[in-house]
């Protein structure tokens, strides 16, 4: 069984037990989290659609960890002109680890 799921603008496929990494979210390490914006869901030989969301579908999650990224460097330069400009970014995440998918009617 697996869920198609979108959270932050990024869809994300789920299934129990696995973990994935969004956007931060305002919850703690150990607190719960419902996604009700699920796109589909497939059980064993039956997949339902929804058109954008399922109406009734949800994902139960647990917050894992709440964190940084690795860094990602950002280097502009103009050739010949001295100009010579990096920056650096990380991105903070949450760590969500998917505990079910329910799927009401």
């Amino acid at each position: 069984m697996y869920a198609i799921v979108e959270n932050g603008g990024k869809q994300y496929r789920v299934s129990p037990e696995k973990t994935i990494k969004v956007e931060k979210l305002p919850q703690q390490k150990g607190e719960s989290v419902t996604i009700d914006k699920v796109l589909l869901v497939a059980q064993d030989d039956r997949i339902v659609s929804g058109s954008p969301y399922i109406s009734g579908a949800k994902v139960i999650a647990t917050v894992e960890n709440n964190g940084k990224d690795r860094k990602v460097l950002v280097y502009k330069q103009r050739p010949r002109k001295g100009y010579r400009r990096l920056r650096g970014h990380r991105q903070q995440f949450t760590s969500l680890k998917i505990m079910e998918i329910v799927l009401e009617g």
